[in-house]
């Protein structure tokens, strides 16, 4: 995962911000607290977890499937990118 060494410390506080997501929820259950809460607590968690799996395949296939020899406009250029919308869409 080249791509992603280059942002290894955005991604670490990207995790580490989930990670206190999860956490937060985790108490909401504990404590009992009320559905609306505890909905809210998982739409928020699976909000950071889609947007963040959204960007990491988007890098997947600027670096990996796409060659960076390819130009924009070229037809495969141009079917990359609608891929990473249908997956920033379906991910949204």
């Amino acid at each position: 995962m080249a791509h992603t060494s280059r942002e290894k410390g955005k991604l670490v506080v990207r995790v580490r911000r989930i990670k206190g997501q999860v956490e937060a929820l985790e108490r909401a259950v504990e404590n009992e607290k009320s559905c609306a809460q505890v909905l809210q607590l998982v739409a928020a968690c699976r909000g950071a977890l889609n947007s963040l799996m959204s960007d990491l395949i988007e890098g997947h296939i600027r670096y990996h499937v796409l060659p960076p020899r390819l130009k924009r406009g070229s037809g495969h250029a141009e079917a990359a990118e609608e891929v990473i919308e249908v997956v920033r869409t379906y991910l949204k």
